[in-house]
């Protein structure tokens, strides 16, 4: 914001389904609590609209004047009406092709964000993209290693039994509901001989 001179901005993550705030700074308070009662839905010509039609950058020179604003889209009123804006710039966050969010920086007067401007939040987009992926790595990485060791620790059970006991069964549903987030689970043994 401070290098592009813009007011306020937003760095919102996309999961398939719809846009959620992740940071913002500088929100004017009518703003925000706007957005506390209505969750992000955009409509047709909005820039998180055009983000998901394919662009990669949404750099709109005043909101005022766009179909969306004139045409009473409620989100892109309450930007302009609460939020004050006037200039906006969008650049998606995009990995494999597929939109994981975006970084939008606001100005409350008519004036168009430069070149140098562009590519620098293009430049931190890219940089958000990559932090976002090692966070999923490193969660991916953290939750294998969760079941490794405790698959280590039923076989640890498993080889100090001399037979398969009652400790051993415990070890095992008690490592299942926990890696699975179960509150309880249960184990059953077939006796074939019982049937005949």
């Amino acid at each position: 914001m401070r290098l592009c001179g813009a007011v306020f901005g937003e760095l919102r993550t996309y999961d398939g389904e719809a846009f959620r705030t992740a940071a913002t700074r500088g929100v004017p308070a009518a703003f925000t609590e706007y957005r506390a009662h209505n969750p992000p839905a955009h409509g047709p010509g909005t820039g998180p609209a055009r983000i998901l039609g394919g662009e990669r950058i949404v750099h709109v020179v005043d909101l005022m004047e766009e179909d969306a604003y004139r045409e009473g889209e409620p989100n892109r009123r309450a930007l302009v009406d609460l939020g004050g804006v006037r200039t906006s710039l969008q650049v998606a966050l995009v990995k494999d092709e597929s939109v994981r969010g975006s970084i939008n920086i606001y100005r409350q007067e008519v004036r168009p964000f430069s070149d140098k401007q562009i590519a620098l939040l293009q430049n931190f987009a890219a940089q958000a993209v990559i932090a976002m992926e090692n966070a999923r790595l490193i969660t991916e990485t953290q939750e294998a290693l969760d079941q490794q060791t405790a698959t280590a620790e039923v076989l640890g059970v498993i080889n100090s039994s001399l037979a398969i006991s009652l400790r051993c069964f415990d070890a095992m549903i008690g490592r299942a509901t926990r890696l699975c987030e179960a509150a309880s689970g249960h184990i059953y043994l077939y006796d074939a001989s019982a049937s005949a």
